[in-house]
């Protein structure tokens, strides 16, 4: 029995956001899938020498990288398992969700894990020296310049 295509109502601008979406998405998944494979084969190597702060900073940062993990791919097997959408835009809303609150645990996860790396290698100091700027850029790129403009954009298109 053949599979019924959604409605074509939606597909102009609809159809190009998901596909937007879809292909952010894969950048965003390759960043985390290294970052965990980095953290999966950490304790696995030499992590004896970790001291117990840092194995509980470790065990924060690898739950936060899995959580990103799970979240950035939600939508991937939604749109596998509501397949087909006849709905695009409200799936484009609620991924758009998940994909923003996967940021949050993704940016922790970053933080923590450079202050795991420079913590090794040049101490504690440095260490969260190097997290506070890690940190400080991830809210600069990802979260203000981002807002900043899109209220351009808007203040221009009056």
């Amino acid at each position: 029995m053949p599979v019924p295509e959604p409605p074509s109502a939606e597909a102009g601008t609809s159809r190009s956001g998901l596909d937007s979406l879809l292909q952010e998405l894969r950048v965003l998944l390759q960043g985390v899938q290294v970052l965990t494979g980095f953290l999966i084969v950490l304790p696995f190597q030499n992590f004896a020498r970790i001291d117990q702060t840092e194995k509980w900073i470790y065990l924060v940062t690898f739950a936060c990288a899995l959580t990103s993990l799970i979240l950035f791919s939600a939508p991937a097997a939604q749109h596998r398992l509501q397949w087909p959408l006849y709905d695009r835009a409200r799936f484009q809303v609620l991924a758009t969700r998940m994909i923003i609150i996967g940021l949050v645990p993704f940016s922790l996860a970053l933080i923590l894990a450079t202050q795991l790396v420079v913590s090794q290698v040049l101490g504690a100091g440095p260490a969260f020296a190097a997290g506070v700027l890690v940190g400080a850029l991830i809210v600069g790129a990802w979260w203000l310049f981002p807002h900043a403009t899109k209220t351009d954009r808007t203040l221009s298109q009056r």
